[in-house]
């Protein structure tokens, strides 16, 4: 008996601390398959409502190719009650939607990708499909670049929503994708990291990390940087996929972290968030962990980064803000319920949602609670320099900032086009999202 207790023992060691997969580029890429346009991609028109609209994107998951999840230089101030339009989207809405030229890019987990007008919410194309969508669509010129879990990775023509080109992988792709310089980058559960020609689809290099992949990349300093469930992240050279480092991070002494969440970056330093909890800075340089901070319960937040904090959010319903360079916690503010989606931060708010379906804004300075809302669930949203805009609980949600410019004046004819919750009524579904008063933290019933 004793015998047989060692030899179990011995071969429970042998599985935990034996050596991680270092990862590698893979030439092979047998059931990976390409489908290229038959025409050069065309020029992207703006949207009719051009002259108003907001000149800066958001063409990606995180607002750029950092995955930051900021944009501190706009100032809104609370959103302002009733909302300019809501349209419902019959699904939920995992991640929030991107935005250029006037038009809103948004999945359902349906499967389903929609082109919505941002100063009217009136639909320009529904692309309809039975493959559930837990990604944000990544503006790519005159494409937007759809991830699907039936393995594809799919360019949709901007102005139609018509197929341009697809890449069928062998596995599931929940990654949204980051395009830099014509090149698309995005990764797979069976654990490659691919980047791709954005105007054709062309594998143009693909890594094995060796670890199943959730997450989206980020990207800084000429790098593309990725975590798995495995618990590396890896670095690579942009421009081959040449590994530049890779860590592991453990849990305890015989078991790795396990990364859902995206990494976010300052250039500096990376942040993430483990599963189990456990916060982690890494340096950009060589990959060394700078520090690590538990949070006490499970963790899925992509960090958003702003001024000299970083904010993640936890299974306790607690928003934390941690000082960049040292990890110090400066502040927590507690909501209750359940934080699965990563915040994201205006002006001076940080916004976030819980499973709960509640939305909140948090002074960046001090944590402090200003604005509630009864609509919400994963990753609130995004904003431009006119409008937030939300996707709440599968309602796509447009309302004007307290201190942001005034809103662009919508017809008749569009508001009757605006589907479920017509522009200015403040109505979205059999929610009603006109109501409370800004800032007052009522949001209905909430």
């Amino acid at each position: 008996m004793a015998v047989a207790l060692l030899g179990l023992g011995a071969a429970f060691l042998a599985v935990t601390l034996r050596e991680p997969p270092s990862g590698a580029l893979d030439t092979d890429l047998g059931d990976v398959t390409v489908i290229e346009p038959t025409a050069p991609p065309p020029k992207p028109k703006p949207s009719p409502s051009a002259p108003v609209v907001d000149r800066r994107c958001w063409p990606m998951f995180g607002g750029d190719r950092s995955r930051a999840l900021a944009r501190p230089d706009i100032r809104l101030g609370v959103p302002a009650r009733p909302s300019l339009w809501a349209r419902g989207l019959k699904a939920y809405v995992e991640y929030p939607p991107s935005y250029c030229d006037g038009m809103l890019y948004v999945n359902t987990f349906r499967g389903d990708t929609w082109a919505i007008d941002a100063a009217t919410g009136k639909v320009e194309w529904r692309r309809r499909s039975r493959a559930p969508k837990a990604s944000t669509p990544a503006i790519a010129g005159a494409y937007v670049l759809v991830s699907s879990h039936d393995g594809t990775v799919t360019a949709l023509d901007r102005r139609n929503g018509k197929t341009a080109w697809q890449v069928r992988t062998g596995a599931k792709v929940e990654s949204s994708p980051a395009v830099v310089d014509g090149t698309a980058y995005f990764g797979a559960t069976d654990g490659h990291l691919f980047a791709v020609d954005a105007a054709t689809g062309k594998v143009r290099w693909a890594y094995d990390t060796g670890g199943r992949i959730n997450s989206s990349p980020s990207l800084t300093r000429g790098r593309v940087c990725i975590t798995t469930y495995a618990g590396s992240i890896f670095c690579l050279r942009r421009s081959d996929g040449t590994k530049v480092w890779s860590t592991y991070v453990k849990r305890d002494a015989f078991r790795y972290e396990s990364f859902y969440a995206s990494a976010s970056t300052d250039g500096t330093r990376l942040y993430t968030l483990a599963r189990s909890g456990k916060v982690v800075a890494l340096s950009v340089d060589d990959g060394e962990v700078l520090w690590t901070r538990e949070i006490g319960s499970l963790g899925y937040t992509t960090p958003a980064l702003a001024a000299d904090r970083i904010f993640v959010g936890d299974f306790r319903g607690q928003l934390r803000a941690y000082r960049k360079r040292d990890g110090k916690e400066l502040w927590r503010s507690w909501v209750g319920g359940r934080i699965l989606g990563s915040p994201v931060v205006v002006g001076n708010l940080v916004f976030f949602s819980t499973l709960e379906q509640k939305t909140y804004a948090a002074r960046v300075s001090d944590g402090k609670i200003v604005w509630r809302f009864h609509l919400g669930k994963y990753s609130p949203g995004i904003a431009t320099e006119r409008a937030y805009y939300f996707t709440l609980n599968g309602i796509l949600v447009a309302f004007r900032g307290k201190d942001g410019p005034k809103p662009q004046r919508v017809t008749a004819s569009e508001s009757e086009t605006a589907g479920p919750g017509k522009a200015g009524s403040g109505k979205a579904g059999s929610g009603k999202a006109g109501s409370g008063k800004a800032g007052s933290g009522k949001a209905g019933s909430g």
